[in-house]
């Protein structure tokens, strides 16, 4: 019988599950777990009995166990993660595609199939940062400043929180003001003006908008987005028919890199879900560390 450590954030989404209705739906198919919440001292002193965690949460939770395991020293066991994502936007599921009934999900862990997760490190900040998602610059960091601000008056509902967020997205596109960016990718200057530079390892962030639908999270490149001043009207068209509910044909200029060199004009920084306070114009190193985590999947 293989055993499962479930790492729970019990606060995420919409409260879906208990550790009960957890803990039961995992042992129905047959696994033998252990429970420990987020949100308690030592979730993250895992046996190495364990074969494999569950993380039940939204990327920020996944975020907390990928930096428990990225610290792990090099002798010490490394576990795969299986995902039972219960978070509002949950880009890393997405770009997985992880997704439908929880039982079903954790069916498919019997398979046990791996895929390399690619890690983004940030240097030349005051302490290195590591990221899952994304790393960037401008108008999304913009975003999630002005969200926290919000937070008491946003509906719990996670379709409502993404339609909420989409919808200050696209006022924060209207009048923010593009900055100065150096980007050199690989060798290669890209340097211009731009409402959004994003260092992407997963095919969506923020509120669950896909920027780089080609991306692979395993493949060793980032995915870097690039929005200009000039493609500025036409990212307020695509915000608009996404808050509409439609599609829309806007393909966003993308190149792959393996090392990046970047100095932003601004304020405006995150790291996933973290802001990251920077006060002037600082150079930073992005590097990609390839398949440091796995994930499980069904295919």
């Amino acid at each position: 019988m293989k055993r499962a450590q479930l790492l729970h954030n019990p606060r995420a989404g919409e409260k879906d599950f208990s550790k009960k209705e957890l803990t039961k739906l995992i042992e129905a198919e047959g696994f033998d777990v252990a429970y420990s919440s987020v949100k308690k001292d030592g979730w993250d002193d895992f046996d190495d009995k364990t074969d494999f965690l569950v993380v039940a949460g939204g990327d920020g939770t996944v975020r907390r166990a990928a930096k428990a395991l990225v610290n792990r020293k090099v002798l010490d066991k490394q576990f795969p993660i299986a995902l039972l994502p219960h978070g509002t936007a949950n880009n890393v599921a997405t770009t997985l595609n992880i997704s439908g009934e929880v039982s079903d999900i954790i069916r498919s862990w019997h398979k046990a199939n791996k895929k390399k997760f690619d890690v983004g490190k940030v240097l030349g900040l005051d302490e290195d940062v590591f990221f899952l998602e994304g790393f960037g610059f401008g108008i999304f960091p913009k975003l999630m400043k002005v969200m926290k601000k919000m937070e008491d008056q946003v509906n719990e509902n996670r379709d409502e929180k993404i339609k909420t967020a989409r919808a200050v997205l696209y006022d924060v596109v209207l009048s923010y003001e593009p900055r100065q960016c150096k980007i050199i990718a690989d060798d290669v200057d890209h340097s211009g003006k731009y409402i959004l530079v994003e260092i992407m390892n997963t095919t969506s962030i923020g509120p669950n908008l896909g920027l780089s639908n080609s991306g692979d999270p395993g493949d060793g490149e980032f995915e870097v987005v690039l929005i200009s001043e000039g493609h500025q009207k036409k990212f307020e068209e695509f915000l608009l028919s996404r808050i509409n509910g439609k599609e829309d044909n806007y393909s966003f200029s993308t190149l792959k890199a393996k090392k990046i060199e970047v100095s932003w004009e601004g304020k405006d920084v995150h790291a996933d879900d973290e802001i990251l306070k920077i006060e002037k114009a600082t150079a930073v190193s992005i590097e990609i560390q390839p398949g440091v985590l796995e994930f499980l999947v069904s295919e």
